[in-house]
Formats: structure tokens, C-alpha cells, sequence
């Protein structure tokens, strides 16, 4: 797995979150320090979520790397290594 999925599962996370009403777009911008209409458009595939709003995400909602990879993906890792 690259950074480039694990971004687009955070994303999808962030989504989730936003849908459910456990976070705003507003809410989820300002954890971050961008503005809402940036936020926005990181949700709509428009703009990137770089790497330093992604560290600023997970650290601010207590997540872990481990919340985004599927018990299946670290068994076929190990099975590699």
C-alpha cells in the first residue's frame, strides 16, 4: 500500500464522518488549519490532502495508520516479508 491509497481512505473516512454528522466540512478545515472551501474541495478530489494535513487529521481525531488497513492486507504483507 502507498501513500496515495491511504490518502484516499482517510479521505473516504473524512466523508464518512461528514455524512454521518460526526464532523463538518468547517469542523474537519479548522483541525487542519485550511479553509472550508479548501476542505471542501480536498472531499471532492479536487485538491489534494497533503501530507502535513493528513498527519494534522489523524493526530486530531486519535487515529492510527492500523484504522485504515484491512486485517487481510497485514497478513499478505507478512506473508511477502
Amino acid at each position: 500500500m502507498n501513500f496515495r491509497e491511504l490518502q484516499r481512505r482517510l479521505i473516504a473516512h473524512l466523508h464518512t464522518l461528514v455524512r454521518s454528522g460526526d464532523a463538518t466540512e468547517r469542523g474537519l478545515a479548522r483541525l487542519t488549519g485550511v479553509s472550508q472551501p479548501h476542505m471542501h474541495n480536498v472531499l471532492k478530489g479536487k485538491r489534494l490532502l497533503s501530507l502535513e494535513m493528513a498527519d494534522q487529521v489523524v493526530a486530531q481525531l486519535h487515529l492510527d495508520l492500523l484504522d485504515f488497513i484491512e486485517p487481510g492486507e497485514l497478513l499478505e504483507w507478512q506473508r511477502r516479508r
